[in-house]
């Protein structure tokens, strides 16, 4: 018999699409749309006049072609099953090592609360090591301009003089969803795993703050952690930032020192860590050290424009935008996962589909849910279920019946109690790519 190597290559028409991106993401980007294109935006923008060539690449007809937007590829191309390797974090995918970065893919968010497994990793420094903590001797300060009495608490101090309150809580960096961009923003490039809702425990701000008095004159606070500059600089900051006074006096703000019942995991903030729901995953800071109220908004590192901050007004791609027009993002958009079935399954035809996942909308609920598998032309209500509390995310779930054999992609859309929903194509382009709450989709090909 022949050795691999000696046998003759395929040709491109014998090469799945997986194989041809592999060894060229360019050329098969050519051989399937008719023309070249950039990598990074595969997901984004496509004419129509491939959509020939896409069925053929995907190995199926697509019964509801007719009603794909222009510009959207089939998301089976964009599947990916790169390994992990983060001890204790099962299945994540590392987009960055300095600093250590890693999203969880959608069907690993499948648990209604979020295994410490599971949870996203977003680090804008240098942890510290787990052998330099001790718990027991852990402190964490009170100050700032508007603290009327500056105080040092232990762990112990904090378990002991205030009453302990567990949430279910939303965390979503920033960034999540950045990869779709086009063009290209900058930071790690976050597709949808950046999101965790798992339970709290620990005190609330508001008890902590109020403990130690709070001057008429405040308006924000501000947080510092025990994480190093990536420079390894010890007089630099490595993320400093913090929220309104309104969003830090709310019951669900929590210092908390548990997350699921257990110690929280070293890469999310152990032992002690800020928790802002429904906001930016940056405004929780973690390995939490000292909590400042302020007479003015915290200026602490990325703080200021264009860090965690947005245009005022919509804007062009590739738009400059002077720091003076934009604003410091708060409650995140409404959102959405479908995090079952994994996507790029088969399901026999004759068979109903089971589909679920989570929603959740920042500060605000969810009221309503919807799925479509004929890419957004109609939609089908599905059932939605009322949070665990306040600011946790909440689970829907639907029955899906195809009518013909095929590729299908099933989308998923969130409605807020506001009446905002989900935009079906990514949203207002900024440089930093933040924001991006457009729907997910998962592909199906039914046999």
């Amino acid at each position: 018999m022949a050795n691999k190597a000696d046998q003759p290559p395929k040709s491109q028409k014998q090469k799945g699409l997986h194989e041809l991106y592999a060894e060229d993401p360019i050329k098969a980007d050519k051989l399937v749309w008719g023309r070249e294109s950039d990598p990074d935006s595969r997901r984004g923008f496509l004419k129509r006049s491939g959509l020939f060539a896409m069925a053929t690449a995907i190995g199926a007809s697509i019964p509801f072609a007719k009603n794909m937007p222009a510009g959207f590829i089939p998301v089976a191309f964009a599947q990916s099953d790169e390994p992990f390797a983060i001890p204790g974090k099962e299945g994540l995918t590392i987009l960055n090592d300095r600093p250590l970065n890693a999203e969880t893919p959608p069907h690993l968010l499948d648990d209604k609360i979020t295994p410490a497994k599971h949870m996203f990793v977003r680090n804008n420094g240098i942890p510290p090591e787990a052998n330099a903590i001790d718990p027991s001797a852990w402190t964490l300060e009170i100050a700032g301009e508007s603290c009327a009495n500056p105080t040092t608490f232990t762990i112990d101090d904090l378990k002991s003089r205030f009453k302990h309150h567990s949430y279910q809580l939303t965390v979503e960096c920033a960034g999540n969803g950045r990869s779709e961009y086009v063009p290209a923003a900058s930071g790690n490039q976050w597709t949808t795993g950046a999101v965790a809702s798992p339970k709290f425990t620990g005190v609330r701000l508001r008890d902590v703050l109020e403990a130690c008095g709070i001057k008429d004159d405040a308006v924000y606070i501000g947080y510092y952690g025990a994480d190093l500059h990536p420079s390894g600089d010890a007089s630099k900051e490595s993320i400093s930032r913090g929220v309104p006074m309104s969003k830090a006096l709310e019951d669900e703000t929590l210092i908390a020192w548990a997350m699921n019942d257990e110690d929280i995991p070293l890469l999310n903030g152990h032992p002690l860590r800020l928790v802002c729901g429904g906001w930016p995953a940056s405004t929780s800071g973690k390995w939490l050290k000292k909590i400042v109220v302020r007479d003015k908004v915290h200026d602490g590192n990325k703080m200021a424009a264009p860090a965690y901050s947005m245009p005022k007004y919509p804007v062009a791609p590739g738009t400059e935008v002077p720091a003076e027009d934009m604003e410091i993002i708060g409650s995140m958009p409404v959102k959405s996962l479908i995090t079952f079935p994994k996507t790029g399954i088969s399901h026999p035809l004759a068979e109903p589909l089971q589909v679920r996942g989570h929603a959740w909308a920042g500060d605000l609920e969810v009221s309503d849910f919807y799925v479509s598998i004929d890419f957004g032309i109609t939609w089908q209500k599905a059932k939605l279920e009322t949070p665990a509390n306040r600011l946790a995310w909440q689970h829907w779930q639907s029955e899906l019946q195809f009518p013909e054999k095929g590729y299908y992609e099933v989308w998923a859309r969130a409605v807020d109690s506001e009446g905002n929903a989900q935009p079906m194509v990514v949203p207002g382009w900024n440089a930093k790519g933040y924001l991006n709450n457009a729907c997910h989709r998962i592909a199906v090909q039914v046999v």
